[in-house]
């Protein structure tokens, strides 16, 4: 038996959109450093009236609406996020109870730019015990609430915005490598690298909530070698072919750190989807905003099979092959 089946993907982002052009008036760097160094040539900022609750139930809703079911029948969702709304409760309770689906299973999880992959097997997982019968996985986040914006070096490479799946449990007909869903999941973390990208600050040490840090030609070489590593476990576990897959759809953090990986592992540029240029850096948001982008605009199709991947601060890391 295959693993859970996505009904349905949407996304969210903020109205305000920020330019390179307009970064370089803040601080010391323009348009052509960032766009050479990531890929990034703009981001979406959320406004005051924007949070990580209300782009997450506005992404989970247009999911909803893709998946052609009612917010009734979801029993389960799983938040991924580094920036909560508040530092409790989850923020999943505060979608559960915008979309009117309360009694069921609510919390978030905390695996930062990993964190939708986290979710997604936390929520494949519950499903496949029977625990809960459909679920929203959601990556949600507010990072520019925890920029230092005076810090060219982090300030130029994030941006907010939200993505969402809804998860229907796998069903006794759903066998083989050409049935939908999810076919193998696999997750790591490394807390040995916690100084190379963190965020300053929490409840227990500073009592503030912090900015990001990072060290980005160490995170880099982290990278690459990570998600490559990850991508031919999960390659190898499934049993598929490198060529077998149609779509790479990566944690969007930096263009060349996408090229690289897939040059690493034989994956053509052209099955990469990458939207990093429009979106930057949304961390936990970044897979399913990517992977939803894809399906709107056509490329990926029902049939397809999908490779999901990402790293982020923690170190985590992990990768996902589904048949959509």
């Amino acid at each position: 038996m295959n693993g859970s089946r996505i009904l349905g993907t949407g996304s969210a982002l903020p109205r305000r959109v920020v330019t390179n052009a307009e970064l370089a008036e803040r601080v010391d760097t323009s348009d052509e450093w960032i766009t050479a160094r990531t890929g990034i040539r703009q981001r979406h900022v959320a406004g005051p009236d924007e949070t990580t609750a209300t782009l997450a139930t506005a992404a989970a809703r247009a999911a909803l609406a893709d998946a052609g079911v009612d917010a009734t029948s979801i029993d389960l969702i799983v938040l991924a996020t580094a920036t909560p709304d508040n530092t409790f409760p989850a923020t999943a309770t505060k979608v559960q109870d915008s979309l009117g689906c309360n009694g069921g299973i609510a919390f978030d999880v905390a695996a930062v730019c990993s964190g939708f992959l986290y979710a997604l097997s936390v929520a494949d997982s519950l499903l496949k015990t029977g625990m809960a019968k459909r679920a929203l996985v959601i990556g949600a986040e507010t990072f520019s609430r925890i920029l230092d914006w005076e810090d060219r070096t982090t300030c130029v490479l994030f941006g907010d915005g939200a993505g969402a799946v809804v998860l229907d449990a796998p069903g006794t007909d759903n066998a083989g490598k050409d049935a939908p869903g999810i076919l193998c999941s696999r997750l790591h973390a490394d807390g040995a690298q916690h100084d190379l990208l963190y965020v300053d600050g929490g409840p227990s040490t500073t009592q503030t909530v912090g900015h990001v840090r990072m060290k980005g030609p160490e995170v880099f070489r982290h990278a690459v070698v990570n998600l490559a590593a990850v991508l031919r476990e999960v390659i190898d576990e499934a049993g598929v072919s490198v060529d077998a897959i149609d779509w790479v759809v990566p944690h969007q953090a930096n263009a060349r750190i996408l090229d690289a990986t897939a040059k690493k592992l034989g994956i053509a540029p052209d099955k990469v989807v990458i939207t990093v240029d429009r979106h930057a850096n949304t961390s936990a948001a970044s897979v399913p905003l990517a992977l939803d982008v894809a399906r709107k605009d056509g490329r990926i199709k029902a049939g397809d099979l999908v490779m999901l991947e990402a790293m982020g601060g923690g170190f985590t890391w992990g990768a996902s092959l589904i048949r959509m």
